[in-house]
């Protein structure tokens, strides 16, 4: 099932995150860094947002998202990478992130991976990563 993209909050994302990915490789020390680290920085520099909305449980994915390593994580790591992935979906990614900063390395490093894996393959589709 192929990922839609087409929340306002999301394009307004990556469009920033578009802007960001290109300052990271226009960095020398990025020189030889791959496309989806260069995504991946690029999520981590992100701003962090302040929003009074809520948030409503979706139904579950029904693949899992998670990079391969935290596949063996608890139950509630998952869920809480999952969430994260949601509220970056629904919300926008710079909520995400700044919710995700609340939680411990391991999930956050998780989220980034697993966004950065999802997002990878729309910027490719729209020429921003190759």
């Amino acid at each position: 099932m192929e990922q839609s993209f087409e929340h306002e909050a999301l394009e307004a994302d990556i469009k920033a995150l578009a802007e960001e990915v290109q300052k990271h490789r226009e960095l020398p020390e990025n020189k030889d860094v791959n496309e989806q680290e260069l995504l991946k920085k690029a999520i981590r520099a992100l701003p962090p947002v302040v929003s009074t909305a809520q948030t409503k449980p979706d139904e579950p994915a029904r693949k899992s998202p998670l990079p391969d390593y935290a596949e063996s994580a608890s139950p509630e790591t998952k869920l809480e990478i999952e969430y994260l992935l949601d509220l970056a979906f629904h919300q926008g990614i710079a909520k995400a992130a700044a919710e995700a900063k609340k939680s411990p390395d391991f999930v956050q490093d998780a989220f980034h991976d697993a966004l950065a894996g999802k997002l990878h393959p729309e910027f490719q589709k729209r020429g921003i990563l190759k």
